[in-house]
């Protein structure tokens, strides 16, 4: 049935994740920190520079001495822009959607204590994936996505054990939250509406190995986490077809490997490179609780991808410190498999940012980045005919954050 399979992408779409066009590739959020944003996130497992090496590396807390808060806020302004064709039926004429970003903030907390010079401890909450998007209701792809918003919430306490003078290894793990909600319209049942929750463990571990006092190298890896969402879909035209819903998935696991090097009392230079199982989504099945009509499954038939980035910082003097980097983030998506609910593409990131140090205690960190995202092309079977076209996107960021040490 038409508004069976209009479902069916509705909640694979809602439930499991989110559109790339957020910041990172796929559905994920590297938005962990406004520090790092002005390098493009590059040496993220390797700075250590303040209390979000929580979310990075949590080996890295052994740089930090005391105790320290970070409070850091990102506010996300994807643009999705749809051109091409789709369902010709009662479709307004030229209504391709408009920009289907919003803007979206998102904060980040951490905290760490030094129990001991060997040992330090920390809690970081942070939302690592999340999706706001929303169509015109009358657009050409309305039968495949209309609005859409996935948000997260993680809490990662950690450890740290400093083995000696150039060894550091940490430990984390990670209790999170999803929820989903979105429409689509579903022909004569008229307008779908899908929710689903779930919270589910995970861990993280990394290490920290300093070569000289000028020179280090971190490893981590964020384990993927297995959901079984449960929620329900509902159909405003036929409130029969309504009933309960789970689907069963994995958010990817991680891999970085980071360097960072002092080349004196002036310059820092950082790079990163970065693994995620985005293969994790090669089909997705959503099961009916009850003897309602099934939903077919979708293939996704995502792929690992690589992020690779390079950074710099500039120290004018003790207050004052300028941060520049460039980054490369593969998409997972495919243009046989690509969705407008998913419209994701390779992604080219430029970013600044600065830091200013008011007192010896207190420090605040602030970046802008513009992704280039390349153009894809999308083709999906819908009532009426294909959505057929190209997605021309672009993401701004704009993140600030105050650290204070105690």
């Amino acid at each position: 049935m038409r508004f069976e399979r209009s479902v069916a992408i509705c909640i694979l779409a809602a439930l499991m994740a989110a559109s790339g066009t957020v910041a990172a590739s796929g559905f994920a959020l590297i938005e962990q920190s406004a520090s790092g944003l002005g390098n493009a996130y590059a040496g993220g497992a390797a700075s250590a520079e303040d209390a979000s090496t929580v979310f990075f590396n949590p080996a890295g807390m052994s740089r930090l001495p005391g105790k320290q808060v970070v409070i850091a806020v990102n506010a996300i302004q994807p643009s999705v822009k749809f051109s091409g064709t789709g369902t010709a039926a009662a479709t307004p004429a030229g209504n391709l959607g408009g920009d289907a970003g919003s803007l979206a903030f998102v904060p980040n907390g951490y905290f760490t204590v030094e129990l001991n010079p060997r040992t330090h401890i920390g809690v970081g909450v942070n939302a690592p994936f999340g999706l706001q998007t929303k169509y015109d209701a009358g657009w050409v792809g309305r039968f495949l996505a209309i609005n859409s918003k996935i948000e997260t919430i993680n809490v990662n306490p950690s450890i740290s054990y400093q083995v000696n003078d150039a060894l550091s290894l940490g430990v984390g793990i990670n209790f999170q939250h999803i929820h989903g909600e979105l429409t689509s319209f579903a022909g004569g049942a008229g307008t779908a509406s899908v929710t689903g929750n779930d919270s589910a463990w995970g861990y993280n571990l990394g290490a920290l190995y300093e070569i000289n006092p000028q020179t280090r190298i971190g490893v981590s890896y964020r384990s993927s986490i297995s959901y079984n969402l449960s929620g329900g879909v509902t159909f405003s035209a036929v409130p029969a077809l309504n009933g309960p819903v789970s689907l069963a998935i994995k958010t990817p696991d991680l891999f970085s490997l980071s360097f960072f090097h002092k080349l004196d009392d002036k310059w820092d230079v950082m790079a990163d490179a970065s693994l995620t199982g985005w293969s994790v989504f090669q089909q997705l099945t959503v099961m009916r609780l009850t003897a309602l009509p099934p939903i077919p499954s979708v293939k996704e038939n995502w792929k690992d991808t690589w992020r690779v980035s390079v950074g710099a910082n500039h120290h004018y003097n003790e207050q004052w410190t300028a941060r520049v980097g460039v980054a490369f983030d593969q998409t997972p998506t495919s243009d046989a498999f690509r969705t407008p609910r998913i419209p994701d593409g390779d992604r080219t990131w430029l970013a600044l940012g600065g830091q200013y140090k008011p007192t010896k205690q207190g420090a605040v960190d602030f970046g802008y980045a513009h992704l280039f995202v390349n153009s894809v092309s999308v083709n999906q079977a819908q009532p009426g005919g294909n959505l057929v076209g190209t997605y021309n996107n672009s993401v701004d960021i704009v993140s600030v954050q105050y650290t204070h040490n105690f």
